[in-house]
């Protein structure tokens, strides 16, 4: 039988076909299963459409192809056989114009080889029964969409509870019917979810004696049987570096399946160089299992265990593994509360650079960002920028999202965001390197391009030649008419940066063009200058980088 190519749309039930009035549809013979389910509809004449099959079909003949003497041989065994052994799941056979009846040969080796075949009357094309198909099929996409979004508003929303972990797992264990389990690195159970108050956990017994209550409707034998299958996946999806932990019992420190099973576990054995899988699934005892590693890289391994699989359940639990992800991370991660203690001493008055070395560093980079297709930012893309430029220090503002980087982390372009990155800072500067991020985002998204780094020439310039102090002194007083119009020095400053271009200065500052020209008009009126003198011009740019 050939491997079936199943396409990326729910299946239709043959049942759901049959029922549909307006084709007038009847099953004459086979199983009348409501499990079977069927891919696409095909319609074939050929005596052998053992070729023409892919698997999942519903096969439509007239009969053209059925010999006068059929009746009489094996034909009808052979010609079933063929379409069994290619997946096809039902026959569906047009009475009319080439019959008048379905073959009597045909229903008896339909009923042996165990086929559905669906009687097709006169007054239904075959065009009508693939169209109807094809609209069933997206009914159930829809309905599918419609599950998953459904499921991944009500995990967001679980996530911002006050008891985020196990309200994600309540829900999701709601979801798929079953339930759900967060491992910890060394394989123990840290919280569960689901029908009932038995445990499908890695080690231990099902809670409330004998029998599996977690409504899955397992027995004892099964149930051990299920836990120690999901225990199996948990450590084929865990990470080599959590895997490599010193083991509690012999059993714990086996490598996964792919690994040789004879080599003995040793403190100082080579970790496989394969990475581990970031999901595995597995079907025990009519039980449906899945384990998933969440992202953040110390062993944290979500487990579902379900009686049925509906579509949609993989992408509904991979949204709770990635919530998971984030609140592990947070949480359970030393990052995290370094990060918080160094947030609540801020907040108690402490400086920046008392600080700095619970966040990771002492040079630090700020980088502002907007989306390169001009609409606002979310949360969950903002969440993803920050994992790409390696911080969870992010600030959603609604001006733009503000990401404060280690110094050592040079950031790369990101598709579809614009980036302004400032230079290299200490804590003391963080609120310098915050407006050098602003007018590098300006001047990218001015010039269309996806990042530009404040000063990222590297050459000294004239103002490497002259004391800081002094010349921020001449800058203040050659800019002094402009000190109460903030709005004014941004605007000088950005045409400036741009060659004088009124329109990308426009897009740079988000305002019309000819308010460019009034500004501008008014920065030459107040500083008593021909701005279209380069020297002017020279010197003005001078005094604003120095402040």
């Amino acid at each position: 039988m050939p491997d079936l190519a199943v396409p990326p749309t729910p299946p239709v039930p043959l049942a759901a076909l049959l029922a549909r009035e307006d084709l007038e549809l009847r099953q004459i013979a086979g199983p009348a299963d409501p499990g079977t389910v069927i891919h696409w509809a095909h319609t074939s004449e050929m005596p052998d459409p053992y070729p023409y099959l892919l698997g999942g079909e519903l096969l439509l003949t007239a009969g053209v192809h059925i010999p006068e003497a059929a009746g009489s041989g094996t034909y009808f065994d052979d010609y079933v056989s063929r379409i069994v052994e290619a997946g096809g799941v039902a026959l569906g056979f047009g009475v009319a114009p080439v019959h008048d009846t379905v073959p009597r040969a045909l229903v008896a080796a339909c009923d042996h080889y165990g086929l559905p075949l669906v009687e097709v009357p006169p007054r239904t094309t075959f065009s009508a029964v693939a169209r109807a198909v094809w609209q069933l099929m997206a009914q159930a996409r829809l309905a599918e969409l419609r599950r998953v979004t459904e499921a991944q508003q009500s995990l967001a929303a679980a996530a911002s509870r006050p008891d985020p972990l196990p309200s994600v797992l309540r829900q999701l264990a709601q979801r798929v019917g079953g339930r759900a389990v967060l491992f910890g690195p060394d394989g123990t159970e840290i919280a569960g979810a689901g029908r009932g108050a038995g445990a499908v956990g890695a080690t231990g017994a099902v809670a409330g004696g004998g029998t599996d209550s977690t409504g899955t409707g397992m027995e004892a034998g099964r149930g051990a049987e299920v836990r120690e299958a999901l225990a199996e996946l948990v450590r084929v999806v865990r990470p080599p570096a959590a895997s490599a932990s010193p083991p509690t019992s012999p059993t714990s420190a086996t490598a996964s399946p792919t690994s040789p099973a004879s080599t003995p576990a040793s403190t100082d054995s080579t970790p496989p160089t394969r990475p581990a899988p970031t999901s595995a699934t597995d079907t025990v005892s009519g039980i449906h299992l899945a384990a998933y590693a969440l992202g953040t890289g110390q062993g944290f391994v979500l487990g579902v265990a379900a009686p049925q699989r509906a579509p949609g359940d993989h992408t509904i639990a991979s949204v709770a593994a990635v919530l998971l992800s984030l609140l592990t991370g947070e949480h359970q991660s030393r990052t995290g509360a370094d990060r918080s203690s160094a947030l609540v001493r801020l907040l108690l008055g402490a400086p920046p650079e008392d600080v700095a070395s619970l966040l990771g560093g002492d040079r630090w980079l700020v980088v502002h960002a907007l989306p390169a297709a001009g609409t606002g930012p979310d949360p969950v893309a903002t969440s993803a920028l920050g994992a790409a430029l390696g911080s969870a220090l992010i600030d959603l503002a609604p001006e733009a999202v503000r990401v404060l980087v280690p110094g050592d982390r040079a950031p790369a372009p990101q598709p579809g965001w614009t980036l302004g990155v400032s230079a290299p800072v200490t804590p003391e500067d963080w609120s310098a390197a915050d407006k050098q991020a602003a007018r590098a985002l300006a001047r990218a998204r001015a010039t269309r391009t996806p990042l530009v780094v404040h000063g990222a020439s590297g050459r000294a310039g004239l103002a490497d030649l002259l004391p800081h102090d002094a010349a921020e002194e001449h800058a203040r007083t050659l800019l002094a008419p402009l000190a109460a119009h903030p709005a004014l020095v941004e605007t000088l400053r950005t045409w400036l940066s741009l060659h004088g271009s009124w329109d990308r200065t426009a897009v740079a500052l988000a305002v019309h063009r000819n308010t460019v020209r009034q500004r501008i008009a008014r920065c030459a009126a107040l500083l008593e200058t021909d701005l279209d003198d380069p020297d002017v011009r020279m010197e003005l740019w001078f005094g604003l980088r120095q402040l």
